[in-house]
């Protein structure tokens, strides 16, 4: 059989990929050999010879072109195909180069400014030079050695190979360093200097020129030396290659001097290109920037060669230093030359911010086959389909390759051509590159001559794979890939069940698609991106696809219980949601006599389950979204309907609303579906409710009026009395607050006390004023139909159109004054009523005044400038968290790595389970729902009840295989118990065991519940097995009639059992996270897409005033950037006494600081001739209420301690209840501005002072020391700023600090320090270590995004990322880059051009491992289907790997072996 024909099978050629890029310096060498020419005139067009450029300028056209038009002179191609060539400048004198300037000083401090030896002992220099040749020593180990090494040597002051002085190195002005060398010397104070001689031999050489100008006399001693570029050129050129290693540097790959400029490269033209007008062009920057580099050092060598002054060719010099840098990046702090307009863009410029090369076209690129439109509703769509113009569908193409089974088809396809919609653009003939346009082709040649393995670009047709993307993309549901349905009109539509996924309305949004142009990628699209696999979000595992708004307003019309419909009627409904090819069992009617009549809870039936033949069994308990509960009452009997029962695919009872066919709650009808049935059935579901609910509305009818916001007279008369009762309240809290009565809250002075008493008042009338209507109004009130089914709105916006509008709060408080002591000057001043304060007693209906008018307009834009300043937030926090997590995926060990291979995580979220999968709130199994299930699944009245004890025992049984695979053994492989707890046997199988251990713990509890049955209907227990010693169980004995009724209740038969046992363990299976998977760019997304429905603001404690915690997007934004210091540090300590009042007390005040001022009556000075004493009288009743454990003896050691005062501890004498404190003359401390100036050299000539001023003195003293004295702290801890007792409702206590100082709170007495914690991470790290931090940083982000419902997991993984190096990194440029080593993913997130410098500085090498570097070079990435290596069977014969025989050199050597035997026959 021949081979060749057939396809091959693997490709042995698969793209090549490039291993690493490395970074490094161009040698002069290296800038001349790549240049074709040297750029020596700065004159860039010749204007005599028709404006061309001239020979050895700037746009030279050697250099490459930057016109369509021209030919390239050095390699003679268009632009298409010519990059451009180098060129370079010579330069007179060298000059420093701006990006490595810090290097630079950093090499001159470590060398000698003499011999250029580093400035290390021997012994250092072996030591660091071992460290530093470790292998595999990271980046940020490298950098912390090269800082030790720059420490040691900035402390050397003489070198030790020449013994010459060294100073400190100055950057005194922007490219102007100076070697301090006398620094020592003249700082220092002490007596015995000796001048060097080298200073001396400095000095004199100021001599001549002191002589001629005696103005520099003064100046001579701020002399330094002047480092100029050339000095160190010459220096750098003597350093050593071991000397280099020190410095950080590779010898075989650089050398010091390549970090100053000598020659400067002049880039290709067209990177540069020139804008040609009508006789004049506009230059790029770059141009101007290197022909004035080209002057001004042309101007130096003439300079130098004639001889001109040193003056000019310094100027000259300087001026030249700072083209260049300008040209490098030109906006160099202290550069910018004020008087042009806009700053050049240099080349920094070029690569830095969003617009620059590596954010805006290497990372994320403008793409082909795409098109964007407005969107619009269709509800007669699939929810995995998409509506696409035909104009669209005209311009997008699809490479098809020609097969048999297509080539009729796409025959019809080109004869059609560009412009008739199932038409073709191009054909792309097989073995051939160029293509042939249809649009000027003879097309029905082209389709006969048509052949197999030819492609057409034909138009996008229905079926084809898309991918839909609105921006902006917060998660990775906002980009899915749909089928294509070619639709006339103008408009992209989708189902409108998709909004939720893409937050989309219809109000003008536009959005994105792309056409995936090869097979691999449609198929990959379509499995990994489908609608289908991506109902829930990753978040949490919560259904994100489902009904909304109308879709949730007719489900719940449909399903109430007053709806009756005839035959006719019920088919017809059915007939709406089903396509012609479903065949349809109608269930006999609710109703037979007098007329045979179904409910609009049947239609719910036939559409999870039309027929008999399928599968779809959905059993479901829920509450609806208006269920109250009530004691003695079942659920499934409530009167309002509120109670959802499905049984094997039939509702019982219950009304469909948002939470049971709407997104966001697992017990959701199409949420059961996925889950149990897979996603197809799911999808057919929505899809028929989707038809349903449009046509039945259109046919009832459902729309909202002014008649249905109109206020009941009743209502009217029930708001003006409750409104009248507010107003007095508030009045009479108001006379009580003037007349000094009001009660102080905690924490909260008189003001605060009554605003938020007022407040509670008035918001209580609207939330009455609103019940009182939602009761009244009529049950088809539109408005309430849509509140009330969950589907738009809610209560308090129906009772704001009818009632009244409440109060307007605005940054959490009323409206302030914005007048003189009142809001209006409509109002008297200093008014707290409501109306002035922005109560609006109106409703929408009834109209606003316009003071109300004002107030709730205010209130209004507050909402619309916090939503504006919160997007901003939060898109920089989630581009930080993305960049920092982007590569972390897990592997085929179960762990969670980066892609460098560091490991993050043991096994991902603790468990290995994915968050999506997660049918409870973060458990992978939902028991109660999977029971029922089971239970109606097998139901079967013949089967026997097991008893108590055979429930557990076949438990046992069934989990037994499953407990095998999760035996535990020793690290020398001897086994261990199962339930062995010790730290030595724990392994990777906890999770697993723990998850059958709630298996066993369900089950139990149903044995249990049957025992209790059992016992309360006079059975026997039986909840263990019966002894051999007693009478077996004999079921024929008991009442079978109480049997029967335990069996109603609590049965539970071996088949269920088997069932549920079978239905746990496949879910749990299936809920393992997939090698590959994208961990840490879901978990960015979902901590991410959250912060953006986060508030800004910050909330009150509960129970606790005056005590406010920073939340939302501010802490989290405090948390990922490990701050040191956060806004509000709060401590809590639980207390060993927790019922007492007084024990907390005790704590509070050991905690708070207590000043001098809280223990003493009165501060008196007494004064007599020799001295002046102060006396503090301490009040030691308030000393002793305070049970701080404090003597007089204390409070006087503690004025002693305070450095401030400079009081000596013998001036102090406690005396009783007293102390006295004598006041000297030589105390300091105060005298301040008034203290003598201490003269250079003081010698007998300093004057002295006189008596009366030394009197003056000591009373301004006493008088200062009366002032600071009461300030003195006694006691507390110095970080804490306040201590508050928190009160449970159970009466517990506890004591919160604000402020910091958890080691001191720790060990306070009368607090558990083992129960502290503080909500610091930096300062739980610093005392409690890493792993507190990391329980800390997951704790707190869980506490902020509580209501987010994000599943643990995601928070976990961003804590350990912030804390797996060992210390805590915030998610910051600083943090990452002390994750990474990758030059090109620091480079695309912040300060792209500082990471390059240092990468070419550092010679460092990029693996391109990592997300953002793969998408930069354009490869595949490790993460999600690029995760797997293939390892397959190469089939080789034994013969293919012997040395095969060659043609030429084997012939070759017989040759000559039997020319030497006929040599020696001869």
């Amino acid at each position: 059989m021949q081979l060749d024909s057939l396809k091959q099978q693997v490709i042995d050629r698969p793209p090549k990929r490039f291993k690493e890029l490395k970074f490094g310096i161009q040698s002069n060498q290296d800038i001349v050999n790549q240049a074709v020419l040297e750029v020596s005139d700065r004159i860039i067009y010749d204007v005599e010879k028709n404006r061309k450029p001239v020979a050895h300028g700037a746009l030279d056209p050697r250099l490459g072109i930057s016109s369509k038009t021209g030919i390239c002179e050095t390699c003679g191609e268009g632009l298409q195909n010519c990059n451009g060539h180098f060129g370079h400048v010579r330069l007179a004198l060298p000059a420093f180069h701006i990006g490595y300037l810090k290097l630079v000083m950093t090499i001159l401090q470590n060398i000698c400014k003499d011999c250029a030896r580093v400035l290390l002992t021997d012994t250092e220099r072996r030591a660091f030079l071992k460290e530093l040749r470790r292998p595999g020593i990271d980046n940020l180990k490298r950098t912390q050695i090269c800082k030790k090494i720059n420490e040691q040597c900035r402390k050397a002051k003489t070198c030790p190979y020449c013994d010459s002085i060294n100073g400190q190195i100055r950057k005194v002005a922007v490219l102007k360093l100076t070697h301090d060398k006398y620094q020592t010397y003249n700082k220092s104070a002490a007596k015995s200097k000796v001048k060097p001689a080298s200073m001396k031999v400095f000095e004199d050489s100021f001599n001549e020129a002191k002589k001629n100008n005696p103005e520099l006399e003064k100046h001579a001693r701020k002399a330094v030396e002047d480092l100029n570029p050339l000095r160190v050129l010459n220096l750098f050129k003597k350093i050593t290659p071991s000397d280099c290693e020190l410095l950080n540097i590779n010898p075989a790959e650089g050398r010091p001097e390549m970090f100053l400029w000598q020659f400067v490269p002049a880039p290709p033209v067209c990177i540069r290109p020139s804008v040609a007008q009508d006789s004049a062009s506009t230059e790029d920057d770059l141009t101007t920037k290197l022909s004035e580099i080209v002057h001004t050092s042309s101007l130096i060598r003439a300079a130098l060669q004639k001889g001109q002054p040193v003056q000019t060719i310094m100027e000259q010099w300087d001026y030249l230093q700072l083209s260049i840098a300008m040209y490098v990046n030109s906006d160099v702090p202290g550069l910018q030359q004020r008087d042009f307009g806009k700053p050049i863009r240099g080349f920094c410029q070029r690569l830095k911010g969003k617009q620059g090369r590596f954010r805006g076209n290497l990372s994320g690129k403008r793409v082909d086959f795409s098109g964007r439109t407005v969107i619009s509703p269709d509800p007669n769509l699939g929810i995995d389909q998409v509506a696409i113009p035909i104009l669209v569908a005209k311009n997008l193409t699809y490479p098809e390759r020609v097969q048999r089974h297509n080539l009729k088809k796409l025959r019809q396809c080109i004869i059609n051509g560009p412009t008739v919609h199932p038409g073709a653009q191009q054909i792309i003939k097989k073995d051939s590159d160029h293509k042939i346009s249809l649009k000027f082709a003879r097309r029905e040649n082209e389709a006969r001559a048509l052949q197999i393995g030819d492609v057409v670009e034909r138009h996008l047709e229905d079926g084809d794979i898309v991918l839909f993307n609105r921006q902006p993309s917060l998660h990775k549901l906002s980009i899915m890939s749909h089928y294509v349905k070619v639709r006339p009109w103008r408009t992209f539509r989708l189902n409108e069940c998709v909004c939720n996924p893409y937050n989309a309305d219809f109000d003008g949004d536009e959005m994105n698609l792309h056409v995936p142009q090869t097979e691999e990628a449609r198929t990959e699209a379509i499995n990994l991106m489908g609608v289908k696999n991506n109902l829930s979000t990753p978040k949490n595992g919560e259904p994100i696809i489902s009904a909304t708004q109308d879709f949730i307003t007719a489900a719940y019309l449909l399903s109430s219980k007053e709806n009756f419909f005839d035959r006719k009627t019920f088919t017809n409904l059915c007939m709406y949601m089903v396509d012609g090819n479903t065949h349809l069992d109608v269930p006999p009617p609710a109703i037979i006599k007098p007329q045979a009549l179904w409910t609009g809870k049947q239609v719910f039936s036939i559409l999870m389950r039309p027929n008999k033949d399928s599968p779809v069994k959905v059993n479901l308990d829920a509450k609806c979204r208006d269920y109250r509960a009530k004691a003695g009452q079942t659920p499934d009997m409530d009167p309002n309907d509120g109670w959802l029962v499905v049984r094997n695919s039939e509702v019982m009872c219950g009304r469909m609303d948002k939470t049971t066919v709407g997104s966001g709650k697992k017990d959701s009808i199409f949420y059961i579906i996925l889950r149990d049935f897979g996603p197809d059935d799911a999808v057919i579901a929505m899809n028929r409710l989707a038809k349903l609910s449009a046509r039945y509305l259109t046919n009832m009818g459902f729309s909202i009026g002014i008649s249905d916001v109109y206020p009941s007279a009743k209502l009217v008369e029930k708001k003006t009395d409750l409104v009248e009762k507010a107003y007095k309240e508030c009045e009479e809290l108001i006379q009580m607050f003037k007349e000094s009565r009001l009660e102080k809250a905690t924490g909260c002075n008189m003001e605060e006390t009554l605003e938020n008493a007022i407040s509670g008042i008035l918001s209580r009338v609207r939330q009455q004023a609103g019940d009182y209507c939602v009761d009244t109004l009529s049950k088809w009130n539109s408005p309430l139909i849509m509140a009330k089914s969950g589907s738009k709105g809610s209560n308090i916006n129906v009772a704001q159109m009818v009632a009244l509008v409440g109060q307007q709060i605005i940054g959490g408080n009323r409206v302030p004054d914005g007048f003189q002591d009142r809001s209006l000057p409509h109002f008297p001043k200093n008014a707290r009523q409501p109306l002035s304060k922005g109560f609006v007693r109106n409703s929408f209906f009834s109209g606003l005044t316009p003071t109300e008018f004002l107030f709730h307009a205010i209130s209004g834009r507050e909402g619309l400038v916090d939503t504006a300043v919160k997007t901003a937030e939060t898109g920089y926090m989630s581009r930080r968290l993305m960049k920092s997590l982007e590569d972390l995926s897990t592997q085929y060990d179960d762990t969670v790595r980066n892609s460098s291979g560091g490991i993050v995580q043991f096994q991902f979220g603790a468990d290995k389970l994915d968050p999506v999968d997660m049918e409870g709130s973060a458990v992978p199994v939902h028991f109660e729902r999977t029971w029922t299930h089971a239970e109606n699944l097998t139901w079967n009245n013949k089967d026997p009840c097991l008893l108590p004890y055979e429930i557990t025992t076949l438990c046992e049984e069934l989990l037994t295989k499953q407990k095998s695979k999760y035996t535990r053994k020793g690290l020398f492989n001897e086994p261990l118990g199962y339930d062995d707890q010790s730290d030595y046997a724990i392994d990777e199988h906890e999770s697993a065991r723990g998850f059958v251990q709630t298996i066993t713990k369900f089950v139990g509890n149903l044995a249990s519940r049957l025992a209790k049955r059992r016992e309360r209907s006079g059975l026997t227990i039986m909840d263990k097995k019966p002894a051999n010693t007693e009478e077996p169980y004999d079921p024929s004995k008991e009442d079978k009639y109480r049997r029967d009724q335990v069996e109603r209740v609590a049965k539970v038969s071996r088949k269920t059992l088997e069932k549920f046992v079978e239905l746990c363990l496949t879910k749990y299976a299936k809920a393992h996270v997939e090698p590959g998977h994208a961990v840490g760019a879901v978990g960015a997304q979902s901590i991410g897409e959250p912060g953006t429905q986060m508030t800004l603001k910050t909330f009150h404690f509960a129970g606790v005033a005056g005590m406010s915690i920073t939340q939302g997007v501010p802490r989290i934004k405090e948390i990922i950037n490990a701050s040191k210091v956060i806004s509000t540090p709060v401590i809590s300590c639980p207390l060993e006494n927790e019922v007492q009042i007084e024990a907390a007390r005790v704590v509070k005040g050991r905690i708070e600081k207590t000043y001098v001022s809280d223990v003493i009556r009165f501060i008196e000075d007494m004064w007599s001739a020799k001295r002046a004493t102060l006396c503090l009288s301490v009040d030691m009743e308030a000393l002793n209420d305070m049970h701080l454990g404090i003597t007089v003896e204390n409070i006087a050691e503690a004025i002693c301690r305070n450095k401030k005062l400079k009081i000596k501890s013998g001036d102090v004498s406690p005396v009783g209840d007293c102390i006295f404190v004598n006041v000297t003359h030589d105390g300091g401390g105060t005298r301040g501005s008034r203290s003598k100036v201490a003269t250079e050299d003081e010698g007998p000539g300093a004057r002295t002072r006189t008596a009366p001023e030394e009197k003056s003195d000591l009373l301004l003293r006493v008088n200062h020391l009366k002032r600071a004295l009461p300030t003195v702290v006694i006691s507390g801890y110095p970080d804490a700023t306040r201590a508050i007792i928190q009160t449970s409702e159970k009466s517990t206590h506890a004591v919160l600090v604000e402020g910091y100082g958890l080691r001191a709170c720790m060990t306070t007495e009368g607090v558990i320090g083992t129960r502290c914690t503080t909500n610091s991470v930096m300062e739980c790290k610093d005392v409690l270590g890493i792993e507190a931090a990391r329980s800390t940083i997951a704790k707190e982000i869980g506490a902020v995004m509580g209501d987010m419902g994000i599943d643990p997991r995601h928070m976990q993984l961003l804590a350990d990322v912030m804390t797996y190096k060992g210390e805590v990194l915030g998610i910051t440029r600083f943090g990452l880059a002390k994750m990474r080593d990758s030059v090109l993913q620091l480079a695309s997130f912040e300060k792209t051009p500082d990471h390059l410098f240092d990468a070419a500085a550092g010679m460092k090498t990029d693996q391109i491992e990592g997300v953002s570097e793969c998408i930069i070079m354009g490869q595949t990435m490790s993460v999600g289907t690029g995760a797997f290596q293939v390892v397959r069977r190469l089939g080789l014969q034994p013969n293919d790997t012997k040395a095969k025989p060659t043609a030429f050199e084997d012939a070759w050597k017989w040759d000559q072996t039997e020319r030497k035997k006929t040599q020696l026959r001869k």
